[in-house]
């Protein structure tokens, strides 16, 4: 037994070296040496503080008495379902599939405030990332189309032609991944502090 043991501890000695210690050493160095930005969380600063990470999503809320409710003067992420909201250690979906009637009642629920929210026909199609959460529930990005609709009512919040809102959506458009994968989006964090900036 004992011939047996010996090389099985060292074996053990010697991959916990060389892949608990060594190798994610060796990947976190070359990692910050060559996109020290992004291994740190891609954070979005502002007069010296971080105010969130271009990767993760966050809300954009206010006091209305004693209930938090949506800031309209801000374009909104999509809902989340990541803890109470954009919590990044409770990561993941609703797991409620297409055809569950809570998640159907909750899609017909969020159509609704979104169209109420936003000045918006019956008839007006609302775009599915406004009213479903991704799979991670922390998406950071909107659909072109969801900030579009967005922007009149942010316009007529901060008293700004709605063209110039346009403008900035338009600025504010990332490409596809990679080039070629998913559609194109805009980030809200940053869509965000460009309309805070241009006061």
């Amino acid at each position: 037994m004992r011939r047996q043991l010996v090389p099985a501890i060292r074996l053990l000695l010697v991959f916990t070296v060389l892949l608990g210690i060594a190798y994610p050493l060796a990947v976190t160095g070359i990692a910050q040496g060559l996109f020290h930005h992004q291994a740190d969380g891609s954070l979005v600063s502002q007069d010296g503080h971080v105010v969130g990470s271009k990767l993760l999503g966050q809300s954009f809320t206010k006091r209305d008495g004693s209930r938090v409710v949506p800031d309209l003067s801000y374009f909104q992420p999509r809902p989340s379902a990541a803890g109470s909201g954009y919590d990044g250690t409770a990561s993941g979906a609703s797991n409620y599939g297409p055809t569950s009637p809570v998640f159907l009642k909750l899609v017909v629920q969020r159509v609704a405030q979104y169209r109420k929210d936003y000045g918006l026909s019956p008839q007006t199609k609302v775009p599915v990332d406004a009213v479903t959460a991704s799979a991670s529930g922390l998406d950071p990005e909107i659909s072109i189309a969801n900030a579009r609709l967005q922007a009149p009512r942010v316009a007529k919040e901060r008293r700004l032609a709605l063209g110039r809102v346009l403008r900035l959506v338009n600025d504010h458009v990332d490409g596809r991944s990679l080039g070629f994968l998913g559609e194109k989006g805009v980030n809200v964090l940053e869509l965000n502090l460009a309309l805070d900036a241009l006061h």
